[in-house]
Formats: structure tokens, C-alpha cells, sequence
């Protein structure tokens, strides 16, 4: 028997001594679960990035600006 077998013997039996088998874990559906949370957070990214990419937005100037801006235009006309 290799050293490398004698180390796992020896130390399997105390690893499965500290296992509290009243331990609640995720497993399976955990995994499942948090992925398609992932999965569904990255579609609406996705989503919203293409919205945004759609919006044409041009922001109206103040009214205090238009009065201004007007005299300028007939000076140059």
C-alpha cells in the first residue's frame, strides 16, 4: 500500500465524522435555480440595452435660451 493510500484511509473516516448530514445545502436545485435567475437577469440586459439603443432623445432648449438664440439669428440672416 503507497503512502497516498494509507493518508486517504486514515483520513476518510474523519472526514465523514464532520459531516453534519442534518445540514441543509443547496444541490441540485439550487444550481438551477440560480441559473435561470442568471439567465433571465441577462435576457432583460439584453433587452434593455437594445431598448435604449432605439431612443432617439433630443432635449428641448430652455425658454430662456430660445429668446436669446432668436435675436442671434436675425442678426445673421
Amino acid at each position: 500500500m503507497s503512502a497516498t493510500q494509507a493518508a486517504l484511509t486514515e483520513l476518510l473516516p474523519l472526514a465523514g465524522d464532520t459531516f453534519d448530514k442534518n445540514k441543509v445545502t443547496p444541490g441540485v436545485l439550487g444550481f438551477i435555480v440560480f441559473a435561470a435567475l442568471a439567465l433571465a437577469v441577462w435576457g432583460l440586459m439584453k433587452s434593455m440595452s437594445r431598448h435604449m439603443g432605439r431612443v432617439d432623445f433630443k432635449e428641448a432648449p430652455e425658454a430662456g435660451a430660445a429668446a436669446v438664440a432668436a435675436p442671434a439669428a436675425e442678426k445673421a440672416t
